[in-house]
């Protein structure tokens, strides 16, 4: 069973910096793109970053560009999203995704290309 474990929200303010973690297990071959989501209440659900599994190539949304960074550790089964430089703007519920079919990212992040998602970490960032 696949399953997306998201860990290291939490508040802080304006200026700061988080490291989301997002644990992948269940997957049988490669899980394909992973990405980053994010949802602000009362708004659609955002593209943040990307990573193609073999960790060659990375995507971002214009708004996190030089701000936030997505990695990857194969062996550990884990996908990381360095947040600095945080603004309110970037408060939401962040969820980690698996395309789960073994594809590549592409510059756009979209939610419907993703096939399993985590449960969600919260930040929130006080200015």
């Amino acid at each position: 069973q696949v399953q997306l474990v998201e860990s290291g929200g939490g508040s802080i303010q304006a200026g700061g910096s988080l490291r989301l973690s997002c644990s992948k297990s269940g997957f049988i071959g490669d899980s394909g793109c992973m990405a980053w989501f994010r949802q602000a209440p009362g708004k659609e659900r955002e593209g943040v970053a990307s990573i193609n599994a073999d960790g060659g190539s990375t995507f971002y949304a214009d708004s996190v560009k030089g701000r936030f960074t997505i990695s990857q550790d194969s062996a550990k089964k884990m996908v990381y999203l360095q947040m600095n430089s945080l603004k309110p703007e970037d408060t939401g519920m962040y969820f980690c995704a698996a395309e789960g079919r073994g594809g590549y990212c592409y510059w756009r992040i979209v939610a419907d290309e993703f096939a399993y998602w985590g449960q969600g970490t919260q930040v929130s960032v006080s200015s």
